[in-house]
C-alpha cells in the first residue's frame, strides 16, 4: 500500500510538470503581455516596456523561461520554509499574495454547492430508482436532463432575475403573499408530495389535500405574522423539526423497531433542545471558532452517547447519536442566524434588498459574525445554486443507475431471501456498492465545477480563481494563469487519487497491491 502511494505521487508529480510545460508554453504563445504598452501614447513607455520585460524575463524564450517559474513554484513543496515563488503579475503583485484570497472564494462556493449536489443528487437518485418508472421518477429525470442541458451563464442569469431581483422586491414592496399565491403554492406542493408518495388514486387524493392545505395554512400564518422580514424557528418549530430529524434518521438507518437507537436519538434530540436554550448568552460572543468548536463537540457527544447506549450494536447506534447531534446542531445554528436576519435587511447599505446578485460580500461591511456571515450566504446563494443545479443531474442520474444495477446482483437476492427488511437490504447491502460510480464521478465533478465557476465568477462578479483566470488570459498575463493552473491541477489529481483509494473502503474485493 505504502509502495503504491508512493508511485502515485511520483506518477502524479510527472504529470504535473508535463502539463505546467504545455499549459506555459501555450498561454506565452497566446498573445503579446506588452500589448496596452505598446499602444500608449505615454511618454515613458519605453521604459516601462523595459521595465515589464525585466520583471517578467519576458526576454526569454518560453520554453526557458518555464524552468525559471518552475524553480520558484518547487519552493512551494516546501512546508514553512517561504520559499514559494510563483512570480509577479504584469500590474507587480505577487501571485503568491492575491492567489490566496481567489482561492478562498472558490472555495466557499464549489465545497458547498459540491457537497450539496452529492447528498441531494444521491438522496433523489435513490428515490427515483425504488419508484422506478412512477410519476416522480418520470419527473425527475426530465428535470434533471433539463438542468443538465442548461449552459451555467444562462442559469446564473435566470437566477438573478427571477430569484434576487423577484424576492428584494417582495421583501421592498410587500412581504406579504396573497391569497391567489397562498393557493397557488399550496397546491404546487400538493401535487408535488402526491408524486412523491403515490399508491393509489384515493391516497394520492389524500396525501395532496394534506399536504396542500398544511402549506397554504403555514404560508398565510408566515405572512400574517410577518415572518418573512423577522423569521425564527422558535422553540416550538425548532422542537418539532429536531424530533422529525431524530425519527426520521432512526427509520432511514435502523428502523422504529430498533429500541437502542430511539433512545440514543431522543436522548441527543433533548440535548440540542436544552442547548437552545443555555447557548444564547455565548452565542452572542461566539466566533466561527466558537461554532466550530461547539460543532465537534455536539458530534462527540453524539456519537460518545451512542456507544454508551448501544450495547451490541453500537456501530449502528454511533451513527444515528452523530447524525443526529450534527442535524440538531445544525437547526439552533440555523435559528441564530434567522434571529439576525432583520438587523441585516435593516442595515442601510441593505435596505430590505439582502439577495446579492454581484460580488462575494459587501465592500467595507463590519459586523458580528452572525451579520457579516448572513452577508457572505447573500452574496454566495445565487452563485451556488447556479453551480449546484449543473452539477445535481449526474449525481441524480449516476445515484439512480447505480442502485438498479445493484439492486438485481445476487446478493442483494441473497439478503432478501434471508428475510432481511427492505431497509436494511438497501441501507446495509446496495448503498455502499452503489456509491462506487459517485466516487469516480466526484473526482472529475470538481475539475467541472472549477471550471464552471469561471462563467458563474464572472458573470456574479465574484473576485475568486475563476475572475482571476479569465482577467489574466485577457491580458496574457502569465504567471497568474499558471497559479491557477496549478491549484486545478493539484486538486484534480489529488480528488482522482482519494478516489482510488475510496474503491478500497467501499468494496471489500478491490485491494491495492504494489
Amino acid at each position: 500500500m505504502v509502495s503504491y502511494i508512493l508511485r502515485r505521487i511520483l506518477v502524479s508529480i510527472l504529470i504535473l510538470i508535463a502539463a505546467s510545460f504545455i499549459m506555459y508554453v501555450l498561454a506565452a504563445n497566446s498573445g503579446d503581455p506588452l500589448m496596452d504598452l505598446r499602444a500608449s501614447n505615454a511618454p515613458n513607455a519605453e521604459q516601462l516596456i523595459a521595465a515589464r520585460v525585466a520583471a517578467l524575463d519576458l526576454d526569454v524564450p518560453p520554453p526557458l523561461r518555464w524552468f525559471l517559474w518552475l524553480s520558484g513554484a518547487a519552493g512551494c513543496l516546501v512546508p514553512f520554509a517561504d520559499m514559494c515563488n510563483l512570480g509577479l503579475t504584469i500590474s507587480n503583485a505577487q501571485v503568491t499574495t492575491i492567489l490566496p484570497t481567489a482561492m478562498w472564494s472558490t472555495v466557499q462556493l464549489v465545497s458547498v454547492s459540491l457537497v450539496l449536489a452529492i447528498i441531494l443528487g444521491v438522496i433523489v437518485g435513490i428515490v427515483t430508482a425504488l419508484r422506478q418508472y412512477s410519476g416522480f421518477d418520470v419527473s425527475m429525470t426530465f428535470v434533471s436532463f433539463f438542468l443538465y442541458s442548461l449552459p451555467s451563464f444562462l442559469v446564473a442569469v435566470l437566477l438573478k432575475e427571477f430569484i434576487a431581483i423577484g424576492f428584494n422586491n417582495f421583501l421592498q414592496v410587500d412581504p406579504t403573499l396573497s391569497a391567489l399565491a397562498v393557493i397557488g403554492i399550496g397546491v404546487i406542493v400538493g401535487l408535488i408530495w402526491q408524486v412523491l408518495i403515490g399508491g393509489n388514486f384515493r391516497r394520492r387524493l389524500v396525501v395532496f389535500g394534506v399536504s396542500g392545505a398544511s402549506t397554504a395554512a403555514l404560508l398565510a400564518f408566515l405572512s400574517a405574522t410577518g415572518w418573512f422580514l423577522q423569521p425564527s424557528l422558535g422553540p416550538i418549530g425548532l422542537l418539532i423539526l429536531i424530533l422529525a430529524l431524530a425519527v426520521g434518521t432512526v427509520a432511514i438507518l435502523s428502523g422504529l423497531s430498533h429500541r437502542r437507537s430511539l433512545i440514543v436519538a431522543g436522548i441527543n434530540a433533548a440535548i440540542a433542545y436544552v442547548c437552545y436554550f443555555a447557548l444564547q448568552g455565548l452565542f452572542d460572543i461566539s466566533s466561527l471558532g466558537t461554532i466550530l468548536i461547539l460543532g465537534l463537540v455536539a458530534v462527540a457527544v453524539g456519537v460518545g452517547i451512542g456507544y454508551i447506549f448501544g450495547g451490541n450494536d453500537r456501530a449502528q447506534t454511533m451513527k444515528v447519536g452523530g447524525i443526529v447531534a450534527f442535524g440538531s446542531a445544525a437547526l439552533v445554528l440555523i435559528d441564530r442566524f434567522m434571529q439576525s436576519w432583520h438587523t441585516y435587511i435593516s442595515l442601510p447599505r441593505i435596505a430590505n434588498r439582502p439577495i446579492a446578485t454581484v460580488g462575494s460580500s459587501t465592500p467595507g461591511f463590519n459586523n458580528d459574525f452572525w451579520v457579516t456571515s448572513i452577508d457572505s450566504f447573500t452574496h454566495l446563494l445565487l452563485p451556488t445554486v447556479s453551480l449546484l443545479l449543473i452539477s445535481f443531474a449526474g449525481y441524480t442520474r449516476y445515484a439512480r443507475a447505480g442502485l438498479l444495477e445493484v439492486m438485481n446482483l445476487d446478493y442483494i437476492r441473497t439478503a432478501r431471501a434471508k428475510g432481511l427488511p427492505e431497509r436494511t437490504v438497501i441501507v446495509r447491502h446496495a448503498f455502499r456498492n452503489m456509491l462506487i460510480p459517485i466516487a469516480t464521478l466526484v473526482a472529475v465533478d470538481v475539475g467541472a465545477l472549477l471550471g464552471g465557476a469561471v462563467i458563474t465568477e464572472y458573470v456574479f462578479a465574484i473576485p475568486g480563481m475563476g475572475q482571476l483566470f479569465n482577467a489574466s488570459l485577457q491580458r496574457v498575463d502569465l504567471n497568474p494563469i499558471m497559479g491557477y493552473f496549478l491549484v486545478i491541477a493539484i486538486l484534480a489529481i489529488a480528488f482522482n487519487f482519494i478516489a482510488d483509494l475510496a474503491y478500497a473502503v467501499l468494496d471489500p474485493r478491490v485491494r491495492v497491491r504494489a
